[in-house]
């Protein structure tokens, strides 16, 4: 635990100000037991040199820069002396400064000594810095200093050595720029998921040398709060290892929508389990816990998390998604509240962002209030997530989301229905809703002109309080986020620690059981047993290869990628021969044919289908960008048209014209775009290679999915089908020799066809008719096999 008596305890003996001393270089910490004073020692990672402070007892660990001015003052407390940081030199231990205060308390007292200007810094939370390995640069130098931000996304790897030096040379520079006049503030470094096994997002950073995990969806595969909250307490110690201190999750979308670009890495469909694991994940990133597995609350191992998006953004109309005007509408409708009920189970995380999306009913009128606007603008959901669902934590807006499409010289712009706006009146407003920080953002300009706005509608009458009371009020929500995992005490990270910290053998130990615990059987008819271990060794078995076209997206062109459909390298670690087809390529690497060997001696077929590829967040997918012609997302490999009955000839969102019409966004009539349909013509020449052979050759099948697929395609050819979400082959290759039995449950139910996807309800979960097989077993919400059936709820 941090706390300690009160500074106006009776132990308190006395309070002393000392200077900065030499102490000896890389000494070992003392056991924080018996010890009746603080300890120095003196910590570098080759670049950085800071000094750390080790206190008695449960006394918070300090670390400030050798160079950096920081002052100790002392204080006696029952017999022990201990160490509190001087942060801005006046030879006081302010509350701001005192570990032993509440967090709320601490940041309310700094907040409310801070300049506008640091206040509107700390309202800022970077672009993507994608390359740790560049050290501190030029230009993060002046968006500290000029423009005071400190919210920082770490978006590049997981190198261990290049994160911890950057991130303490930036700490080490906004030591150095803090002035009497503009109190320190320590840089906070977010991250988005980066601890996924087999990543099928472009927000996913697989990370080398970091545990990995089953995607989010994976992870409501296991059913289980405490896998949830063992991942949350794993990967933050090793976030923390790297230096990050926020993490940009968890996404807890309700994927009441099967086909949305974004379902792997929600929680599922079930609002009942995804406001259980959501409070689970909530609690496991953020507490800090003791040798014997015990919560202690916030400490310096916590990571504040950040739910997101909002409620409703799990219902893209279509399944299309808001990055790009194509998806900015979703249709939540009469769901709205089954996807709140989530997000208010999880409002002990310190943060929450925005979604993009413009909510609409199944009428195509607002799901809350009147306003056509993405959530950061509709002043009601906004209303709705302060008071109804009683979030206190600090908001941050989703990226770009202050950027109008049209405004110049934009890249990405989503202030959906905000356009016509000045960008001045968008900050304004979007305060007004209750925000308090801006994601993407790197200069303070339109912050301080919304500074002025808000004073002059003030003094209006048109605003309840001043401009300085509003911006107290987020400096609050946000440096609570900084005070909570002891940020401002312990900014610094040893290298040391976290090169033993990060990827150590019982972290990789716990995301790989996990992997195996979330897979699911959803067909076996014998072919799947339990089975030991090198059982295997003697066999052989045969993969089929495949490729996918990719799709062009923001950022650049396709990219074309081609091998065989499950890792050769993983098979190899259980089977003993592993053989793939003869595959020919053409100039630029392209397939151009495959042919299935002879599986006279093959023992065994292991097919891998990636769940249809309809593209990302930033490919735009559902509309041909050259034509504007409409078209469907699919979750079957094969061409779907959507002709069906259930199928919308007028689209429920859609734009205003210039004539005054809607735009219709229908897609009937029109055929999917799937990259990766290659995948299941290899798993037709896996079949037609096994009929060639005469033998009577097991085959199974290996889904993985980031969403829903159409069973039909495959299911009845397959001896068995495994279901991986996010999981690495050699964790799904392990299940299916038989050398860990299946305990994974479906996070979502897989549809019968695909006119079953078109009746259903964007916005309503397990409401779409899902496949049934020749066993007579649904493959619906909450389905899994283990080796004796069906596994019981």
């Amino acid at each position: 635990m941090r706390r300690l008596p009160t500074a106006g305890a009776a132990a308190l003996a006395g309070l002393t100000a000392i200077a900065l001393t030499g102490c000896t270089a890389s000494s070992p910490a003392p056991e924080p037991t018996t010890a009746d004073s603080y300890v120095e020692r003196e910590v570098t990672d080759g670049t950085t040199t800071f000094m750390v402070v080790d206190n008695p007892g449960d006394g918070a660990t300090l670390s400030y820069g050798v160079d950096s001015g920081i002052t100790l003052l002392e204080e006696d407390i029952d017999g022990a002396t201990y160490a509190f940081k001087d942060m801005n030199a006046n030879a006081e231990l302010d509350v701001w400064e005192d570990w032993r205060e509440s967090d709320e308390a601490r940041a309310a007292d700094l907040a409310s000594q801070l300049t506008v200007e640091q206040i509107s810094g700390l309202m800022l939370f970077s672009s993507h810095e994608r390359s740790p390995a560049d050290g501190l640069t030029d230009a993060q130098e002046t968006y500290l200093s000029a423009d005071k931000l400190r919210n920082v996304l770490n978006a590049g790897g997981s190198d261990v050595t290049e994160n911890v030096t950057w991130v303490n040379a930036m700490q080490a520079y906004v030591e150095s720029i803090a002035t009497a006049d503009e109190p320190y503030i320590p840089a906070n470094f977010s991250s988005d998921p980066r601890s996924e096994a087999q990543s099928g997002s472009a927000y996913i950073e697989t990370g080398a040398g970091v545990s990995l995990w089953p995607s989010v969806l994976g992870l409501a595969a296991t059913f289980s709060p405490e896998t949830v909250e063992e991942f949350g307490r794993v990967v933050s110690d090793e976030y923390r290892a790297l230096g990050i201190s926020n993490a940009l999750s968890p996404q807890i979308d309700l994927a009441t929508e099967p086909r949305w670009l974004r379902v792997a890495g929600t929680l599922g469909e079930n609002p009942e389990l995804a406001a259980e694991l959501a409070a689970a994940y909530v609690t496991g990133f953020q507490g800090t816990y003791d040798e014997d597995g015990t919560n202690l609350g916030f400490g310096e191992d916590s990571v504040p998390t950040t739910i997101k998006h909002a409620p409703g953004d799990g219902a893209g109309e279509g399944g299309r998604e808001s990055h790009t005007n194509v998806g900015k509408y979703a249709i939540p409708g009469e769901g709205l509240d089954d996807h709140a009920s989530v997000f208010a189970a999880a409002t002990d995380s310190l943060a929450m962002m925005t979604a993009y999306s413009i909510m609409l009913d199944e009428d195509g009128n607002p799901v809350a209030g009147d306003q056509v606007v993405g959530t950061a603008y509709n002043t009601e959901l906004m209303r709705m997530i302060r008071e109804d669902i009683g979030f206190e934590g600090a908001i941050v807006t989703d990226w770009a989301v202050m950027t109008g499409m049209t405004d110049e010289g934009a890249f990405l712009g989503t202030a959906w229905g905000a356009e016509s706006m000045t960008p001045v009146e968008r900050y304004f407003t979007v305060l007004k809703n209750g925000i308090d920080m801006f994601g993407g953002v790197n200069t303070s300009e339109f912050i301080l002109e919304a500074y002025d706005m808000w004073q002059a509608e003030f003094e209006a009458g048109n605003v309840d309080v001043d401009a300085d009371t509003r911006w107290a009020e987020s400096g609050t929500r946000i440096l609570t986020m900084y005070f909570a995992p002891g940020l401002f005490d312990t900014p610094y990270v040893d290298l040391e620690e976290s090169l033993a910290t990060v990827g150590s053998a019982d972290k990789i130990e716990a995301g790989f059981n996990a992997q195996l615990e979330s897979v699911v059987m959803v067909k076996n008819d014998g072919t799947i047993a339990e089975a030991a271990e090198g059982d295997w060794s003697d066999k052989t078995v045969y993969i089929p290869h495949t490729y996918d076209v990719g799709a062009a997206s923001l950022f650049g062109p396709a990219t074309y990628t081609e091998g065989p459909s499950l890792s050769v390298e993983a098979a190899e670690q259980i089977f003993g021969t592993v053989i793939t087809d003869t595959v020919e390529l053409d100039a630029e690497g392209k397939v151009v044919s495959a042919t299935a060997p002879d599986l006279s001696d093959v023992d065994l077929v292991l097919v891998g289908l990636r769940s249809p590829n309809n593209g990302n967040p930033f490919t735009a997918s559902g509309q041909d960008a050259a034509t504007g012609q409409w078209y469907p997302l699919s979750l079957q490999w094969a061409p779907y048209t959507a002709d069906g009955a259930n199928v919308r000839t007028t689209s429920i969102g859609g734009d205003i014209l210039a004539d005054g019409t809607k735009e219709n966004r229908s897609y009937f009539g029109n055929t999917s775009r799937i990259s990766n349909e290659a995948d299941i013509h290899a798993f037709e020449r896996a079949v037609a290679a096994i009929e060639a052979s005469g033998k009577d050759i097991p085959m199974i099948t290996v889904v993985k999915a980031n969403n829903p697929v159409v069973p039909a395609e495959f299911e009845a050819a397959s001896d068995a089908v495994l279901v991986g979400f996010g999981v690495s082959d050699l964790a799904t290759l392990t299940v299916a020799a038989g050398l860990h039995e299946p305990q994974g449950r479906l996070p979502i139910g897989f549809p019968l066809d695909m006119d079953a996807v078109e009746a259903q309800s964007e916005g309503v979960g397990q409401d779409m008719t899902t496949y049934v097989d020749a066993a007579g077993n649904d493959w619906t919400f909450g389905f899994g096999l283990n080796y004796a059936g069906s596994i019981a709820e």
